[in-house]
Order: C-alpha cells, then structure tokens, then sequence
C-alpha cells in the first residue's frame, strides 16, 4: 500500500433523494457539487473527465478499475479536467503504461477535482437508471464528518442542470485556427470553415485539418459579422454542455447561417441547436447516453453504428418521415439516425438547405471510429454546395 493510499480520508456520495454511498477520497480532498450522471466507457477516462461537456457533472465510472494507464499529455481533450467530481469503485494503485507521465489520482488532485474511490458503482448506476439523474455531492475529509442533514442540504441547494446556461464558461476567449499542414495534410486547404466552440474536444478540428480543412475555432459568442468575416465554405457546432434550451443566442446565429445557406454540421450540443433553430424542442432524458459503446442506426442505410455518446437532452421532432420544419423557410427535415437502445433522436438531416447533424461524437475520442465518414460528408455537402453556387463566370474561370 502506498504511503497516499494510507492517508486516503473517509468520503461519501450524497444523492438529492437522500441515497448516500460510503468509501474514501480519491483525487483532491473537500466538496463538489454537479449532477451525478454515469459513463459506461471501459477505457478512455483521461479523454471523458477533460471533455467539456460534462462541465458540472460529477462522472460515475460504470467500468470498475479506473487509472490502469495513468494519464499524459497528448490525450487530454481540452485545457483542464472539467467534471465537477469523480466516482471510482477499484483505482489503479500505481500506473502501468509506457505513455503514462503521472497517476489519475495525482491530477486530479493537482486540477482540486473531489473524487471517491471504494464505492459500488454498479449500484449507483442502478440507482440512477431507476430514479434518473440528480443533483449530488461528494464530501470527503473534514467535509464527510458533517451531518447527514447538513450533507443533503447542500445538495439540494445547488443548481439543477435544467436551465443551466454553461456553454459560454467553457468556450474559448480568443479564436484561433487549426491548420490542415499541422496535422500531417499535404497541399493547400480544401475548405475553410468556422467552428463554433461550445465546449469542442480538441480531436474535432484536427478530424478536419486532417482531410485538409482550414478550422476557424471561434468562441461561443460568436456572430454573423464574425462569419462573415472569415467567408467559410461552412460553418460547424461543437458539443458542450448545459441545456440547450438556454442557447438562445447560438440558435439565433444558426438560423442566420440556414437564411444564407451556408453549409451546416452539428454535433452534439450543435444537434439539439439545429433542432431548436428549426423550430423543434428538446428535453431532458432520464439518466443520458454516457460512454462509448452506444447502438445508433443510420436510417438512410440501415447501417449500425457503435458510437461515442455524452449528452443529457434530446430534441423532440418526429421519426417517421420527412416533414415541414416548424420554421417553415428551412423546409422539410427528416430524423436521419436513432438510438437502438431507446429510439432516442441521434441525427437530422435538412433536406432543402445543406444542413445536417448527429447527436453523438464522431470524432472518436476515445473510439470508436463507425461514425468518421461525416467528416467526409460535411466535405461533400461543401463541395456540391460550392458548385450548386458557382457563376458560369466563375467556372469559366476555372
């Protein structure tokens, strides 16, 4: 036993409904309040707890031994570790990887992430798909000696995730570009487009740079006049947190960019946008899709799809056929993909403006790679979009 396993402080996991979970600290010690959700990924922990989407949640791992391969510097999705708190049942004692440059547990304390180790995590996440996601608390040192009372107090005096307005505090401050020559592309960009970061993971422009695509990364408050300014061949939203029903501002410059026709993908956060821009609502499911392993069918081939999922809300729009958006000028709209776990809406495709979007992370960090090819139809809608626009004085020019 290690001399930092030895000085592990007692911690417990505190539920709004009053459920609480007893073990030891893990990570920094003291309070974190979030919305305890679970994420059923059996690898990829370095790339779950930096994703920015999951700002304000406290992460329980489904998998049971979580840190085996410590974490470094390349895997990382975003600046820092954004979960609120982190819920292991078995942590790795000491890492055993060659990548590996230090243990989970010590970056975690190091980013003053709470975190407890030593509970039934396979119980919690019954809990949670029972009763559904909730408000909850991980206390631990000087904090866990409180009343249980006290504990459950502060719980239920933290914000719900309903109504939560989080993709401006993750986002960016300053734009930046990814190029396509950084990331192995060998020529001149194909395309330059405008990313709008609502919380985006690092893998995703380096998807497009890697297929020559220049990325504009522009921070979530983000107007036309900035498009405009950079004249991209299309124009994409990332994931992020929060609800979407809060984005009142990002759907507002969707619907700019649908009336210009500009080329549109969405992921994620960027899916419910485009759902709620065409007029549709969303909701808050019961206890999410988290982790890398879930079903989705392409409706257009039939093709399953195992995909890398983090998100709490869905949009509400109907799944059979095509049908007139509620904003009637973008046309008609079709739900492209689903989940097979639950028929949950997973894409929408537009079928009079170049507009289409997936609720989950085809950028596959970490894995799996099924979903890569919309990468390469975002391309496609560019490049017949470009054509469907060009002059006969321009392709003379050609």
């Amino acid at each position: 036993m290690t001399e930092k396993a030895k000085q592990r402080q007692p911690a417990v996991l505190v539920l709004e409904d009053g459920k609480m979970f007893r073990g030891h600290s893990y990570g920094a010690v003291g309070t974190s309040l979030g919305e305890a959700v679970f994420a059923t990924g059996m690898t990829g922990y370095q790339e779950t707890i930096t994703d920015p989407s999951y700002a304000r949640q406290i992460v329980v791992q489904t998998a049971p031994h979580i840190g085996n391969t410590g974490v470094n510097g390349e895997d990382a999705e975003s600046r820092r570790i954004w979960v609120a708190g982190y819920v292991v049942r078995d942590p790795a004692r000491r890492p055993s990887n060659w990548r590996s440059e230090r243990s989970l547990d010590e970056e975690l304390e190091d980013q003053g992430i709470v975190g407890i180790q030593g509970v039934d995590t396979r119980a919690i996440t019954r809990h949670l798909r029972e009763h559904k996601t909730m408000r909850a608390g991980i206390f631990s040192g000087e904090a866990a000696q409180r009343s249980d009372r006290e504990l459950l107090d502060d719980v239920l005096g933290s914000a719900p995730m309903e109504g939560s307005r989080l993709a401006e505090e993750v986002s960016i401050d300053e734009a930046y570009v990814v190029e396509p020559a950084d990331r192995g592309w060998d020529g001149d960009p194909r395309f330059t487009i405008a990313a709008i970061d609502l919380g985006i993971k690092s893998m995703t422009p380096h998807r497009f740079a890697e297929r020559g695509v220049r990325v504009h990364v522009l921070p979530a408050t983000a107007t036309i006049e900035d498009l405009r300014a950079i004249n991209p061949d299309g124009v994409f939203m990332s994931n992020g947190p929060g609800d979407p029903a809060t984005a009142d501002a990002q759907v507002g410059l969707l619907r700019s960019v649908l009336d210009e026709r500009m080329p549109y993908f969405g992921i994620c956060f960027g899916n419910q946008i485009l759902g709620r821009a065409l007029g549709f609502g969303t909701y808050k499911l019961r206890y999410g899709h988290r982790g890398i392993n879930q079903p989705v069918m392409d409706r257009r081939t039939g093709k399953v799809e195992i995909t890398s999922q983090n998100h709490g809300f869905a949009v509400d729009a109907p799944l059979d056929g095509a049908t007139v958006a509620p904003e009637e000028r973008f046309g008609r709209v079709e739900v492209s993909h689903i989940s097979l776990n639950d028929q949950v809406v997973e894409g929408l495709a537009c079928l009079d403006i170049p507009a289409f979007s997936v609720q989950y992370h085809p950028e596959a960090a970490a894995g799996p790679h099924d979903a890569a090819y919309l990468f390469d139809r975002f391309i496609e809608l560019m490049e017949s979009s470009k054509k469907s626009t060009a002059t006969p004085e321009t392709e003379e020019a050609k």
